[in-house]
């Protein structure tokens, strides 16, 4: 009987200090800024590889955004010389790229770009403030459409995150610099 209660008070203290054993908290990562255009989600689901909605793409400017902008200001990098141009072109008009057979038709800007992924997908902007400024373009070379993709009307310049698809060229280098309001 003295084994058997010995038995008992030796499982029962290994069982309390067990329980008294102070837990490791694991520490709560810390939450990520996102970097890159705003994209508001909705409830249609992403598959894999997904660029476009069934129902396309569509530009919506905004009534208080609308008429309030002019132009952009456009940077042209020569990556053989090194040498950077900066250009006005008016929205709606294309910039021939000096020294070349490239071409830009510059489309709509968005000072406050946002994307919302829907049926059909919408491209706008959340505000008149140049808060992710944005312009849509489309390069040609001679008559044929180098960016964005042929089956895509509209590629995207961001000012704050100039490496989101990017222009890419051999030869040269475009970026957008800022919208110019309206006088």
């Amino acid at each position: 009987m003295v084994k058997f209660l010995s038995v008992i008070i030796a499982i029962a203290f290994l069982f309390s200090v067990g329980a008294c054993k102070k837990k490791e908290e694991k520490p709560v990562p810390e939450a990520i800024d996102m970097i890159g255009p705003i994209i508001a989600p909705t409830d249609v689901p992403m598959g894999p590889g997904r660029a476009e909605s069934k129902g396309g793409t569509q530009v919506v400017v905004p009534a208080d955004v609308k008429g309030k902008w002019s132009a952009v200001k456009l940077i042209i990098e020569d990556k053989v010389s090194k040498k950077t141009q900066e250009f006005t072109v008016k929205l709606g008009d294309e910039l021939k790229i000096p020294n070349s057979n490239l071409k830009v038709k510059v489309g709509d800007f968005l000072p406050d770009f946002k994307m919302t992924d829907g049926q059909p997908i919408t491209i706008t902007s959340a505000s008149n403030n140049p808060n992710n400024p944005a312009v849509g373009v489309r390069v040609f070379e001679g008559d044929r459409q180098i960016f964005p993709d042929s089956w895509r009307k509209w590629g995207w310049l961001y000012a704050n995150y100039p490496t989101i698809h990017p222009f890419q060229h051999e030869k040269y280098g475009l970026t957008l610099k800022q919208g110019v309001p309206k006088e």
